[in-house]
């Protein structure tokens, strides 16, 4: 990244030195990710300027890595003929990816500038449902027909295979387009012209529908380690493709999303220096007020149990480190079975496995942890050994519960059809809080009044 950020620094001191025909050929020279990077770095009077630098091909390839303010940016700022240049060079996903970004206004200027065949091709994916397999795949892709020979397939591939998304993985369907089966780019190279591409493909195919939810998509590309995957209608005939390129997005938008919702938050579909205050707050006052009205319940078993805390004073000093270690322990099953379940290790199946292995988990942690609290009471704390007792045996028993709590809640909470990310961190331990409240009281009436 070092060198990237000297080549960076070079091209700015082109740029203010006006040494144009210098900065458009190492400009042009560069990546396309890098070259969508470097705009980042330049003022916004210069950007207009910059990207008339990049040829044809290299600045629909480096619009599609812009963010989407960039890309409004030059949108609002480019001639109709440089909107029609960039929309015929960007591959039909891409172009639906920032269309969706847009405002309405410039979305209608996009749509009178591409040609008509196009324009009906992206209104028909944006009509497809957000976050379903229509939404993300492409059409560019290489199909050949079951009765074509080797011969004329490679002719076929040679001719538009520049135009297509990628060539490693081909199709092939029958004369209705259904899809038939999958011949493999080194097949087809290393078979002889004469043969029939249907006697050469893999007839075997996982395909998926086009209203498929995205996230399942992507565990299919986990399983079996896919670089694309067919996607067919309702008739089984072959309408795109999804690659890993966009699968990779949608995991790293999914893995956002989880994280959001275990630290209560609601989802955001934007990054957080270009969010504004006012929704952010709008994300996290929900789950901040359910949180809220549930820590009364902890509240309310207090105020039940106030008899408790004046006939031993001492108990209240506990109370905190008690319903810590349970939220801390009930956070950390919970955690690693959302993680287990999201990587499709965990199933609903497995709840009695689960819960039998965090219970025996719990009962060692539970034990060690009481076991080094009641010798630091017993050293440095003044207090009775009942009192000790009753801590410490309390803790042992809420790191067991909550260990229990933190596994179950999130396989229930799917089974119910709610999302496993929402039972972690603040919810889990507002429930642990409350039950382990419960548990110290109950102990401490049993062994102290």
């Amino acid at each position: 990244m070092d060198d990237l950020d000297k080549l960076y620094d070079q091209l700015l001191e082109l740029l203010n030195n006006n040494r144009i025909k210098e900065l458009k050929d190492e400009l042009n020279e560069l990546n396309s990710f890098d070259q969508a990077e470097f705009f980042e770095l330049l003022p916004d009077e210069k950007k207009l300027l910059v990207f008339r630098l990049l040829t044809k091909d290299n600045a629909a390839e480096a619009f599609s890595y812009m963010d989407s303010d960039l890309q409004e940016h030059i949108i609002k700022s480019i001639s109709d003929n440089e909107i029609r240049n960039i929309v015929d060079e960007m591959y039909i996903d891409d172009t639906v990816d920032f269309l969706s970004e847009l405002p309405a206004n410039l979305v209608t200027r996009v749509l009178k500038n591409a040609d008509e065949s196009k324009r009906k091709l992206i209104n028909q994916f944006l009509n497809y449902p957000d976050n379903s397999a229509g939404s993300i795949m492409t059409i560019e892709f290489v199909q050949f027909h079951e009765d074509m020979t080797v011969k004329r397939a490679m002719e076929q591939l040679r001719a538009t295979g520049v135009d297509k998304e990628t060539i490693y993985n081909c199709y092939v369907v029958n004369s209705k387009r259904v899809l038939m089966g999958i011949i493999p780019l080194r097949t087809l190279i290393l078979a002889k012209d004469d043969e029939i591409v249907k006697n050469l493909m893999e007839d075997r195919v996982i395909s998926v529908s086009t209203l498929d939810d995205q996230e399942e998509i992507a565990e299919i590309f986990k399983d079996y380690n896919f670089i694309s995957l067919p996607v067919v209608d309702k008739e089984g005939r072959l309408v795109g493709i999804i690659t890993v390129d966009d699968i990779m997005d949608v995991i790293d938008q999914e893995n956002t999303e989880d994280f959001e919702k275990m630290a209560a938050l609601l989802p955001s579909e934007d990054e957080y220096l270009k969010t504004s205050v006012f929704t952010l707050t709008k994300n996290r006052i929900l789950w901040l007020m359910v949180l809220m009205i549930s820590g009364t319940i902890s509240a309310s078993i207090i105020s039940k149990y106030q008899y408790v805390l004046t006939s031993v004073l001492a108990l209240s000093a506990y109370m905190t480190i008690l319903t810590g270690t349970g939220g801390n322990s009930g956070s950390q099953a919970s955690t690693l079975i959302i993680r287990g379940m999201a990587l499709g290790e965990i199933e609903m199946r497995d709840i009695i496995k689960v819960l039998w292995k965090e219970v025996r988990v719990g009962i060692l942690c539970g034990a060690m942890l009481g076991f080094v609290n009641f010798a630091r009471l017993f050293i440095f704390d003044d207090v009775s050994l009942a009192v000790n007792l009753t801590v410490s045996i309390t803790m042992a028993v809420v790191v067991v519960v909550a260990k229990a709590i933190g596994c179950t809640l999130p396989m229930l909470a799917k089974r119910l059809g709610f999302d496993p990310a929402i039972m972690a961190g603040p919810l889990i331990t507002t429930v642990v809080d409350a039950i382990s409240l419960l548990i110290y009281f109950n102990i401490a009436r049993l062994l102290l009044l």
